[in-house]
C-alpha cells in the first residue's frame, strides 16, 4: 500500500479533527464517505468536550448537516452492507441517535438485522402510537430471518436422524434402501432375463424420538439481557409447535409475568417486554416451581446473568429444590449467535453447588443440548 493510500486510510478513521495534521485533504467519493461517517462519529469527539470550529457562534466552513432520511442514503450507497450494518449498529448503540427510530421514513430506511430489533425491544416503550406499528413491522422482519435461520437447526437436533444401522421390511419410497435390498437379493438373481427378483425390500428405519417433555422458559427482561431474551422468544415459538413438547414462557424483573399465551409469536412477545426496573430472580424460581407436574420430564432454562437483586440464598434455594426434585436446570447467562456473556461467577457457582449449572450457548449449541437431555 502507498503512502498516499495509508494517509487516506488513517485521515477517513481519524475524521476531520486530523484534516489540518495529516495534510491530506479528501475529495470526491472519499469527501462523501468522510460526511457521512462523521454524522455519527463526530459525535464521539463532543463526548469528550472537544468542539469544532463554528461552534460557540464562531463561523465556519463545515459541510451542511444531512437529515436522517438523506444520511441513511448515502451511506447505503457509499458502503457495502456489512460495513453499513456495523455504522447503523454503531450509531444506536454507542451514539445514542435513537432519532433513527423516531422518524418512520429514517426506520423504514434501516438494516433489519438483530441489532437494530434489540434497539427497537429497548426504544418502544418510548416510541408514540403513531410509531409502533412501525416498529412491529421491521420487528417482523427480523424475527421472521431469525425463524428460518434457527428452526433449521433445531429441528435437525430435535426430530430425529435417519439410522442406517436399522432395517425395516417396511416404508415409504423416500425411506427405500436399494444397497440393502440388492445385498439382501443377489441369491435371487435370473441369469436368463437378467433381473434381479426383489423378494425382499429394504427401508431405512427412522428414529423418531418422542418428546414428553415439560420446558419452561424463565427469561430474565432487564436491558443486559435483550438479545438474549429476543432469541428466547424464537427458541420458544420453535418449541411449542414440537410433537409432545408442552412450553411455558416467564419473562421477569421484580415482577413476573407468564407470556406462554403469546410464546407462539415472537414479535408479540418482544412487544410485550418491559425493559428495566429490577431483578427478582428467586422470586421468578419460585413460581416456575408452581408449573412442574412431572418433575423428571422437566426441563428449566433460566435465561439470565445472575445479577440477583435480593438476598442469594433464596435463590439458592429455589434452584436446590428443583434440582433435588430432578427436575432438569440450566442457567442461559447468553443465547445469542456469539455465545459470550458478562455474568455474576459468584452467583454462578453457588448455582452449580445447589444443581444448576451455567452456560452461554448459540442457537445450536442450545438445540445440540435440549436434544442430549431428551433423547
Amino acid at each position: 500500500m502507498s503512502a498516499s493510500s495509508k494517509l487516506r486510510r488513517w485521515r477517513l478513521v481519524l475524521g476531520r479533527f486530523a484534516n489540518e495534521a495529516l495534510s491530506n485533504p479528501l475529495s470526491g467519493m472519499d469527501e462523501r464517505m468522510d460526511h457521512a461517517l462523521d454524522h455519527v462519529y463526530g459525535r464521539a469527539y463532543k463526548q469528550r468536550g472537544l468542539r469544532f470550529r463554528g461552534e460557540k457562534g464562531r463561523g465556519s466552513l463545515d459541510p451542511s448537516q444531512l437529515s436522517l432520511p438523506a444520511w441513511l442514503g448515502e451511506t447505503r450507497r457509499l458502503f457495502p452492507g456489512s460495513v453499513f450494518e456495523t455504522i447503523q449498529e454503531h450509531a444506536l448503540e454507542r451514539f445514542g441517535m435513537t432519532e433513527l427510530l423516531s422518524d418512520p421514513q429514517a426506520l423504514a430506511a434501516l438494516e433489519p438485522n438483530v441489532e437494530l430489533l434489540r434497539a427497537l425491544v429497548a426504544f418502544k416503550g418510548r416510541a408514540s402510537p403513531a410509531m409502533l406499528d412501525a416498529i412491529r413491522q421491521v420487528a417482523r422482519r427480523v424475527a421472521d430471518e431469525l425463524m428460518k435461520r434457527v428452526r433449521t437447526t433445531l429441528a435437525r437436533a430435535l426430530a430425529g436422524v435417519r439410522q442406517r444401522s436399522r432395517a425395516s421390511q417396511h416404508g415409504s419410497s423416500s425411506d427405500f434402501d436399494w444397497r440393502r435390498t440388492i445385498r439382501a437379493n443377489l441369491k435371487n438373481w435370473d441369469a436368463e432375463r437378467g433381473v434381479l427378483v426383489a423378494e425382499q425390500l429394504k427401508f431405512v428405519a427412522r428414529g423418531r424420538r418422542r418428546l414428553p417433555w415439560s420446558i419452561i422458559l424463565c427469561v430474565d427482561q432487564s436491558g443486559s439481557m435483550t438479545s438474549s431474551l429476543i432469541y428466547s422468544a424464537v427458541m420458544a415459538s420453535i418449541l411449542l409447535a414440537l410433537p409432545s413438547v408442552t412450553l411455558k414462557l416467564i419473562l421477569f424483573d421484580t415482577a413476573v409475568v407468564d407470556l406462554t399465551d403469546k410464546a407462539s409469536d415472537p414479535v408479540d412477545v418482544m412487544m410485550s417486554v418491559q425493559l428495566g426496573g429490577g431483578t427478582d430472580i428467586a422470586q421468578a424460581l419460585e413460581y416456575c416451581e408452581t408449573l412442574v407436574s412431572q418433575p423428571t420430564r422437566t426441563i428449566l432454562v433460566l435465561v439470565t446473568d445472575l445479577c440477583e437483586g435480593g438476598p442469594p440464598g433464596r435463590m439458592v434455594a429455589a434452584i436446590r429444590r428443583l434440582a433435588e426434585a430432578r427436575v432438569t436446570l440450566l442457567c442461559l447467562a447468553a443465547l445469542d449467535d456469539e455465545g459470550k456473556a458478562d455474568f455474576d461467577r459468584g452467583m454462578a457457582q453457588k448455582a452449580a453447588s445447589a444443581g444448576m449449572r451455567t452456560a452461554a450457548l448459540t442457537p445450536d449449541r442450545f438445540a445440540e443440548w435440549i436434544a442430549g437431555i431428551i433423547r
